[in-house]
């Protein structure tokens, strides 16, 4: 097709003074967007940027700083390294994630491939994978190549089509509100810990009535920003402690620097056995991605008009970019594990805006928060942190989950889920259920019924038996020592 006959968005777009709410307009805009796969996307041509787009950029920056400090830290623990070695490797990260693969792989070439985050869920099994003689280097790469093989073989989008209504409702409730009570406890042990328990009784209290009002009028989207600010300004205000100290600056660009066995990491570079090390957790870090990617999508599918086909989550397309995010991020010397960015695709979804526009944006924030320094502190102080996170990702997905159980059957489904969850964890809840769903023990039987025997057992089979081998194998079953040795 010719230039001349092309048609884009901006061709189709309507100012937002023609409709009579900002949500039929949003809801319009997100209708008239088609994006292609792997293709040159360009702002105000192919999609806006309105001040919706803020939300998720300001959560998923947020989000961004906490988990990759986590994360870092957890390796430098492991590894004997200093508190400077995780501030100067955080900084890497946000420049890695937002100049290098925000922009470029989600606002420019495909604008359906979800931002590559932070797999939080493998932060409890960094110890063990120093123990088992594990490199950072080697898990990256292992991950990089697990991942391009699920997303060759369309494995992701065929598991999300395969979770049952009740096991994903299941799932969001089981995330929300397990999420939801990990934050409140962690603010208030905060309070507590300066003996200042008001605080977080105060600041949570806050958060309630102002998200409350804002469901009530229809603005959730503004949240994160509104609640983040008063938590903060409250807690200052009676007393909390903050201060400014990461100063202006910028890492260390080489990799032979971060993989020097005198600088960076000091490791060194990996050899065969670090890789065999690996295997299993880059295994169970990959089987993880399916039910973390699935809930993205959902939330966008519960939250977006049902004509707005053409901005959806790609799930394939997200773990090919997540997986070359991990690859390349890693041999540059940084020490994130790459999955979907829940925290920016949950508050873009309630915010109605699709992927491009906030992806600019946050990949902006994240470059700038690297290089000033000290929007890190304001990003990790603990009533902006636990505030952003309970309004912006887990009470959200809480609702999403209790939003899909409407019949009796799903809500079956849902409660197994929720409880093989609790026993062990998501990834056992969800191919659990999963496979006793579509093998029609639970849930719609009806739907069981249609299903080819491939999907019915080979396909949920083959994914349980990953995922708790994998788990076996790391030893996250209960009662059951890990298979690999120390």
């Amino acid at each position: 097709m010719s230039k001349k006959n092309t048609t884009f968005y901006r061709d189709k777009r309507r100012k937002s003074q023609e409709f009579e709410s900002r949500e039929e307009f949003l809801n319009h805009d997100l209708k008239i967007m088609s994006f292609r796969r792997w293709g040159i996307h360009l702002p105000f041509r192919d999609y806006s940027i309105e001040i919706e787009d803020w939300v998720p950029a300001l959560a998923a920056t947020i989000g961004k700083v906490v988990m990759v400090t986590a994360m870092v830290a957890a390796f430098a623990a492991q590894f004997g390294l200093s508190p400077e070695f995780v501030a100067e490797n955080v900084r890497y990260e946000l420049l890695i994630a937002g100049a290098l693969f925000v922009i470029l792989f989600s606002a420019i070439l495909n604008p359906n491939a979800n931002l590559a985050g932070t797999h939080g869920p493998m932060i409890p099994l960094i110890p063990l994978i120093a123990a088992a003689g594990g490199h950072p280097l080697a898990l990256g790469i292992m991950v990089c190549v697990f991942g391009l093989i699920l997303a060759y073989t369309k494995g992701g989008s065929k598991l999300m089509t395969l979770t049952g209504v009740g096991v994903r409702g299941g799932l969001l409730i089981y995330l929300g509100a397990v999420g939801l009570i990990g934050q409140i406890n962690k603010t208030e042990a905060w309070a507590t810990a300066s003996d200042q328990g008001y605080i977080s009784f105060a600041v949570i209290g806050v958060t309630v009535l102002i998200y409350a009002y804002l469901a009530k009028i229809g603005k959730r989207w503004l949240a994160i920003p509104l609640c983040s600010a008063l938590a903060g300004i409250v807690a200052y205000s009676m007393g909390a402690d903050f201060a400014f100290t990461t100063e202006p600056g910028l890492p260390n660009f080489n990799p032979f620097y971060w993989w020097g066995e005198d600088t960076g990491w000091q490791l060194g570079w990996p050899n065969l056995e670090h890789f065999i090390a690996v295997i299993p957790f880059a295994l169970l870090a990959v089987a993880m991605w399916s039910p973390d990617y699935l809930g993205h999508r959902v939330f966008q599918e519960l939250n977006y008009p049902k004509e707005a086909k053409g901005v959806l989550m790609d799930v394939d397309d997200t773990m090919v970019a997540a997986s070359i995010r991990q690859g390349v991020g890693s041999f540059l010397g940084g020490g994130n594990l790459a999955s979907s960015w829940g925290t920016y695709m949950i508050p873009a979804a309630i915010a109605k805006r699709p992927i491009p526009g906030g992806a600019l944006l946050t990949g902006i924030l994240c470059v700038l928060a690297s290089i000033i320094g000290y929007p890190m502190d304001l990003a990790m102080w603990e009533p902006v942190l636990r505030v952003a996170l309970i309004v912006g990702v887990f009470l959200p997905l809480l609702e999403a989950g209790m939003q899909m159980i409407h019949k009796h059957k799903d809500s079956l489904s849902a409660g197994i889920c929720i409880f093989a969850c609790a026993y062990v964890n998501p990834v056992f809840g969800w191919a659990t259920t999963m496979l006793l769903d579509n093998m029609g023990l639970i849930g719609d039987h009806e739907r069981a019924k249609e299903l080819s025997a491939k999907d019915k057992y080979l396909i949920p089979g083959i994914a349980f038996v990953i995922c708790v081998g994998s788990l076996a194998a790391v030893g996250q079953l209960p009662g059951i020592p890990a298979l690999i040795g120390n």
